[in-house]
Parts: structure tokens; C-alpha cells; sequence
């Protein structure tokens, strides 16, 4: 896992992009909704089981069920109320009907059918249609986050999952933050829907719930991996700002010898550090991000990710810093002298495109100037090695 930080750190770095996804920075990986799935059939149709007959010898399995509704049909070949054969075996509950999900291909392709029983049904009946605001279809769906039925509260997850932040900070005045609270604090929560949750209460919440999540935080319990703290973080920023990462600085990223702070706690807070900087629209200055960050050089086991975040930031004053550690002592591993050498590069090119032909150097890349020579001259294959991948 920690390899994985350290290549995702180094390719984001060359390519610039923020580490944030377009979707919910701090939801785990979303799957097809319901309302997509829909979207990309094409043929979606409701059907009750007629009959249905397992596999015997020679026999194959097959189904004989009633299209009972016809949620859409590009072939326009089916017709309520007509039959339609499967070769499977399926077993319903007498008040299920299933959703069947076909995609044309030389023939109609039916997907496994999903069975839905009467709440799920109009659940996906009501449901806006992908075309529709994105808040609004948010909206829908805030209400569903934790219903009974898994396949519902599963699906409504999802379409947070799928969703840009941008989408979601609009529904701050209707979400339910007495819930959020609760969900936020409850052990059982399910760790997958923590980041989100935690994310939530930031965007509705005030002192009162920023005092329960500082517990939160800062409480690790018996865990040394816990999923979707690092939204949880994010939303305690989101609430109190400067005041709120002086206690992150504390307690996650500074470590010394009598504090051990888990690698995966610190990376949580990281992540935070790096949603405020993308989504925080000032409620933390760039400049005070960057002196949290930059606290994490200390850390060895994290100071190549953090020097590829500095250098995306364009934080040019430990130029010097990092010139000395290269090479030097826990900081003699491969995969940080490769950042610092990129660091250097990504100083170098931090040229304004419309200075004047006569502007002055820029300080920053007279000193990356420096420092890569010197390094070409301690370290020249690795260097090369690096401006080779670089360009």
C-alpha cells in the first residue's frame, strides 16, 4: 500500500491533476446505480414469474416470466402483458417482481434479473432520471442514504459516490444533519459511508458537531486503519478552519519519538490537507496548508508524497531543505531522491508564460538551476534517469 502512495504521488506530479477524483473525494468505489443502469439498457423491463424449471440432465434451466412494465425499450419489440422466456432458474417471493436489463448486442442480452419488492420498485419508478438538475436528483436520494432495504440505501449511496463535490455542497441547507451527527459518531456505521457522512456534517454542521468530530478524530480507539476518517477530517476543516488544523497538526502529522501516530492516520489527515486545498475555497489559506504539509518532511516513510504535493503547490522555499536531506541518513531511499529530483524540475519550469523577454529569473529556478547541477554531478544517472521519464 505504501508503494501504491508513493507511484500515485510521482504521477501526479507529471501530469498536474489534483488527487481529488471528479466524484466524492472521500467515498469508496462506486458502482452502477440503479438510475444508470437504466440509462444505458436498451430495454428495461418489469416482470412478475410465471413459471421456472432448474437444470435436469439434458434439460437446461429456463424461466417463463410476464412483462408487467416497460421502463424502456429502444427495440420497441416488447409489449405489456406478453411472456418472455430466460434460460435460468429463478425463485421469487410472491410480492417480487424483477428488473430485467437488456443490452443489444447481435441479440437482445439480458443481464442476471434483479427482484425488487415493492418498496424497491417505487423507489426506482420515482427516482429523476439522469437528465435531470443534480441536485434535484440528490435530493431524492439524501432521503435513502440509510433505509432498511440494502439495495436501496446501497444504490442511494452510490449516486453520492458518483457525484462531484460541486453537486453536493448546494444540498447543505437539506441535509440531515441530527442524522449525519448520529451516523457520523455510531461505531456501527459502515466504514465505506464514513467519508461521506463526515463530509456532510462538515458542509452543514457548526461548533457543536465540529466538538464531537474533534473526538472523533483524534480518538483512534484499537483501530490503526480506519476507513473514511479522512473525510471526517476534511468535514472538522470545514468547520473550523485554522483553529481546526492547528489540532490536525497535533495530533496527526507531528510524531516523535514518544508519539506514534499511524502511517494510515497521518495519510487520512494528508488527504484532508489536500481536499482543503481543491474545496476549501478559502476557508484555510493556501499558505497556511502548505506550512501543515510541509510539517510531514519530517516523516521519511511519507516524504516523497508530500514533496510531489509541495511541488504541485508550487512551494519553491525548502528547495534548500531538500537539497541537504538528499542522500542523507532514512532519506536514502530511491523514491524520495527521485521526488526531490523532480521537485527540482517542477521548480525549474515555473516560469510565468508572459513575463518579458528581459524579466529577471525568477529566484526559485536560479536555485533549481543550482541544485540540479549539483545533483547531476553527485547523482547523474539517477538525475537522468528521471529527466528521461519527465520529458
Amino acid at each position: 500500500m505504501r508503494t501504491l502512495f508513493s507511484l500515485a504521488a510521482a504521477a501526479l506530479l507529471l501530469t498536474g491533476l489534483p488527487f481529488a477524483a471528479a466524484a466524492c473525494p472521500f467515498c469508496s468505489a462506486p458502482s452502477m446505480t440503479l438510475t444508470e443502469q437504466l440509462a444505458k439498457s436498451d430495454a428495461a423491463l418489469l416482470a412478475s414469474l410465471k413459471s421456472s424449471k432448474q437444470a435436469v440432465d439434458d434439460q437446461p434451466a429456463e424461466s417463463q416470466l410476464v412483462i408487467v412494465d416497460i421502463l424502456r425499450d429502444t427495440t420497441k419489440t416488447h409489449e405489456k402483458g406478453k411472456s418472455l422466456s430466460l434460460p435460468r432458474y429463478i425463485e421469487l417471493a410472491a410480492d417480487e417482481q424483477v428488473l430485467l436489463l437488456g443490452t443489444k448486442l447481435d441479440v437482445l442480452e439480458w443481464s442476471d434479473p434483479l427482484p425488487l419488492g415493492k418498496e424497491t420498485l417505487d423507489y426506482v419508478k420515482s427516482a429523476p432520471l439522469l437528465d435531470a438538475p443534480p441536485t434535484e436528483r440528490l435530493a431524492y436520494f439524501l432521503g435513502f442514504l440509510e433505509h432498511p432495504s440494502l439495495t436501496i440505501a446501497n444504490d442511494a449511496y452510490s449516486e453520492f459516490a458518483n457525484a462531484p463535490y460541486k453537486d453536493i455542497v448546494p444540498l447543505a441547507p437539506k441535509m440531515p444533519r441530527e442524522k449525519l451527527r448520529q451516523w457520523v459518531m455510531n461505531p456501527e456505521t459502515s466504514p465505506t459511508r464514513l467519508g461521506l457522512y463526515g463530509l456532510m456534517l462538515g458542509l452543514c454542521g457548526d461548533e457543536t458537531d465540529a466538538k464531537l468530530m474533534e473526538a472523533k478524530v483524534i480518538d483512534t480507539g484499537e483501530n490503526d486503519y480506519r476507513l473514511g476518517i479522512d473525510g471526517v477530517i476534511a468535514g472538522y476543516l470545514l468547520i473550523t478552519s485554522d483553529k481546526g488544523l492547528d489540532v490536525v497538526d497535533s495530533t496527526k502529522l507531528k510524531a516523535d519519538a514518544e508519539t506514534k501516530i499511524p502511517f494510515s492516520e497521518t495519510y487520512a489527515a494528508l488527504q484532508a490537507l489536500r481536499f482543503m486545498w481543491q474545496y476549501g475555497d478559502g476557508k484555510i489559506s493556501h499558505d497556511r496548508l502548505k506550512a501543515s504539509m510541509r510539517i510531514l518532511l519530517d516523516r521519511p516513510e511519507l516524504a516523497d508524497i508530500v514533496i510531489a504535493d509541495l511541488a504541485r503547490w508550487k512551494d519553491w522555499s525548502i528547495q534548500e531543505r531538500l537539497r541537504k536531506l538528499y542522500g542523507q541518513d532514512a532519506y536514502n531511499v530511491p523514491s524520495i531522491k527521485r521526488a526531490i529530483i523532480r521537485y527540482m524540475f517542477a521548480g525549474l519550469k515555473d516560469v510565468p508564460k508572459d513575463a518579458p523577454k528581459d524579466a529577471p529569473i525568477p529566484t526559485h529556478v536560479q536555485a533549481a538551476t543550482k541544485y540540479l547541477e549539483e545533483l547531476r554531478a553527485q547523482d547523474p544517472k539517477l538525475v537522468k534517469d528521471v529527466e528521461r521519464f519527465l520529458y
